[in-house]
C-alpha cells in the first residue's frame, strides 16, 4: 500500500513542474514525505522544467527512423527535436532521444505532436461520438459526462504524440511527453518536439 495519494503527486508536479512519472517514483522512493520527494527531484535535475517552457528554441536535432522488412511497407520518419542551444542538440544523447521518438512515431502513428495541436472540431466531434456510444450503451445520462472525458483521454493516448506511452519502455517508463519533459530537465533547457512527418508506402495519406 503507497503511503500517498494521487493528489499528492499532483501537488508534487505543481510545486516542481516535474513529470508525473518522476513525481511518482520520487514519493514512492521518499515513502511519502513530500519535502523529500521534492529534494530527490532536484538532486536529480527533474524539478523546475516546467518554469524553462517560455524560453526560445533556436536549436535542435532531426532524429530519422526508416524501417524497412520485407513482407510490411516501407516506413520512414523525421522528427525535429528542438533546444535553445548548439551543445546540447549535438550530445549524443539529444540525438539519440530524437531517433528513438522517430521510431516511436513509425511505430504509434500520432496524428498531432500535443494536445494543444488537435482541432477544435477534431476534438467536439470526437465527444459527440463517444456520447452517443455512451446512450447506445444504455448508460445512465447523468455519467454520460465522466464517460467522454475519460474515453477523449483515451483518444489522446492514441492520437497524441505526448500522450502516447513510449514504445522503448526499456528506454524510459512513461509517456513521449514525460520523456521530453525529464531530458529538458537534465539538460536545463526548453526542450520539445517542434515538427514530425512519417511516409509509408502504399499507405493513404
Amino acid at each position: 500500500m503507497s503511503d500517498f495519494t494521487a493528489k499528492d503527486v499532483q501537488a508534487l508536479r505543481q510545486s516542481t513542474g516535474a513529470a508525473m512519472m518522476d513525481a511518482k517514483r520520487a514519493l514512492t522512493e521518499a515513502t511519502g514525505d513530500m519535502d523529500r520527494a521534492k529534494d530527490l527531484l532536484r538532486e536529480r535535475g527533474l524539478a523546475d522544467a516546467a518554469k524553462r517552457a517560455d524560453r526560445s528554441q533556436t536549436e535542435g536535432a532531426i532524429g530519422s527512423y526508416l524501417h524497412r522488412q520485407a513482407d510490411r511497407p516501407v516506413i520512414g520518419v523525421l522528427v525535429e527535436l528542438a533546444s535553445e542551444t548548439d551543445f546540447v542538440a549535438k550530445s549524443a544523447e539529444f540525438q539519440s532521444i530524437a531517433n528513438d521518438i522517430a521510431m516511436h512515431v513509425a511505430a504509434a502513428r500520432p496524428n498531432w505532436i500535443t494536445r494543444d495541436d488537435v482541432p477544435e472540431q477534431a476534438i467536439a466531434d470526437e465527444k459527440r461520438l463517444i456520447a452517443a456510444q455512451a446512450v447506445n450503451e444504455g448508460k445512465p445520462e447523468h455519467i454520460v459526462e465522466r464517460i467522454v472525458e475519460g474515453r477523449l483521454n483515451s483518444f489522446f493516448g492514441d492520437n497524441v504524440l505526448y500522450d502516447q506511452v513510449f514504445v522503448k519502455n526499456d528506454v524510459f517508463e512513461g509517456t513521449v511527453g514525460e520523456l521530453v519533459k525529464q531530458l529538458a530537465s537534465k539538460m536545463g533547457e526548453n526542450i520539445s518536439v517542434s515538427k514530425m512527418a512519417r511516409l509509408a508506402v502504399g499507405e493513404a495519406g
